[in-house]
């Protein structure tokens, strides 16, 4: 090898004459397993080099090390290497001047220093990289300065000269710890201040789609229902009446799918606001029931009232809204020739439960997740394609407005669907 060449591996250089590299290697510690410490061939040298600066290029933290003496920043060199790779200086404005171009994760002062003390090297150092850790070294008694400067947040530890290594290797462990949760903390908050402006962002569309279907949709609709009227007020031939009646049969369920849509994104993103009164399980048990006989009858089944007259405050329409949804999906999706109950319980002390039964089959926790969500229509479970997916999920944010929520009971064939609300 000629003395002239050096090897270049990222920022580092390392000499390529056999005897010179040898020397550099004994000295750092680093050899190759397969020799022994002081029979080095050329092979092993390049080895060496290889091993040696890898480690280095994939070492994650750098640390700064200043002191004008230079045996203590070797000795420090040689204790931090086979963790971290070190930069050494020799005086605050020698350090200042490597942090320009470097990324540092710790920086170690000694105090006591020519033209710059280790305090104000450090508060310097704040402007270019504030996020590092500060480690003083003192072996004088200006406790006071030192002081001052772990007060005013600059510093994160200081040690007495002369230093014991272990406690001096733990102490920049602990700090390099801490910069890497600093780092990743900063990083979380990044991520959540992105997720909120995600979610605001949802919330605008939201508020939009609103916007859109109210007047895109809602809109027209109520034209064509109102001409399809007008039809119906004139003469038509058979045939005609039966296109008529297909167009309002499909123009109906659209519009209920238009105004469950306003409904679900009005409560999801709180627009929605309960008006309070003072009520009776009559009062909205009574106004559902009745609305419900005929279709109970067209499937042969009984439906019955539990009406305990308990007194409550709640929003009426927004309770007989959840019930005669979760009365509607009993029905449907209940045993022909079975019962339905609707009405509610008192709860110890104050409280009170609404509460829908039908016979039927147990709905597997996975399942029940599926279709509590919007727009999810589960066949296996209905038995069905009809409706829009949207009763249950409505319901769950209609009832967020009284500060309550569904849950499921199954037992002896039974389904049960109930919700709670506070007395008075």
């Amino acid at each position: 090898m000629s003395p002239a060449h050096a090897l270049s591996i990222g920022k580092f250089s390392i000499p390529l004459d056999f005897f010179r590299a040898k020397k550099l290697f004994l000295s750092s510690g680093y050899r190759p397993r397969s020799c022994s410490r002081n029979h080095f061939t050329e092979a092993d040298v390049a080895l060496l080099i290889f091993e040696f600066y890898t480690k280095i290029l994939n070492m994650k933290h750098s640390i700064l090390v200043v002191d004008d003496e230079i045996d203590n920043v070797e000795a420090l060199e040689r204790l931090f290497r086979p963790k971290y790779r070190v930069l050494k200086a020799t005086s605050g404005d020698q350090g200042l001047g490597l942090l320009k171009g470097e990324s540092v994760s710790l920086i170690i002062s000694d105090q006591r220093m020519p033209h710059m003390t280790g305090v104000e090297f450090l508060e310097k150092s704040v402007q270019s990289h504030p996020d590092a850790m500060r480690i003083l070294l003192t072996g004088y008694t200006d406790i006071e300065s030192v002081i001052a400067a772990i007060n005013s947040g600059q510093i994160y530890r200081y040690l007495t000269k002369p230093w014991d290594p272990v406690d001096l290797l733990n102490t920049v462990d602990q700090a390099i710890e801490r910069f890497e949760l600093r780092e990743q903390l900063k990083e979380k908050n990044i991520a959540l201040e992105k997720a909120l402006s995600e979610l605001k962002t949802l919330d605008e569309s939201k508020n939009n789609f609103m916007i859109l279907i109210n007047h895109e949709l809602k809109t027209p609709l109520t034209v064509i229902l109102s001409f399809l009227q007008l039809l119906n007020d004139g003469s038509l031939t058979e045939e005609q009446e039966r296109a008529v009646g297909r167009i309002r049969q499909a123009s109906e369920r659209l519009k209920t799918l238009v105004e469950d849509s306003l409904e679900l994104v009005s409560a999801e993103t709180g627009l929605k606001k309960a008006k309070f009164k003072k009520l009776t399980t009559t009062q909205v048990l009574d106004a559902i029931t009745s609305g419900f006989q005929d279709q109970a009858s067209s499937r042969e089944q009984e439906l019955k009232i539990e009406d305990p007259e308990l007194s409550f405050k709640g929003d009426r329409d927004i309770l007989r809204s959840v019930l005669s949804r979760l009365l509607d999906n009993a029905i449907k999706f209940g045993e022909k020739k079975s019962e339905i109950v609707v009405g509610a319980q008192a709860l110890s002390p104050t409280g009170l439960k609404f509460f829908v039964t039908n016979r039927g089959k147990p709905i597997p926790s996975d399942r029940l997740e599926k279709i509590m969500k919007p727009f999810t229509l589960d066949e296996d479970i209905m038995h069905h394609s009809q409706g829009t997916g949207l009763g249950l999920s409505l319901c769950q944010a209609l009832l967020k407005t009284h500060q309550s929520e569904l849950s499921f009971e199954f037992s002896k064939g039974q389904v049960r669907v109930n919700f709670s609300l506070s007395g008075e």
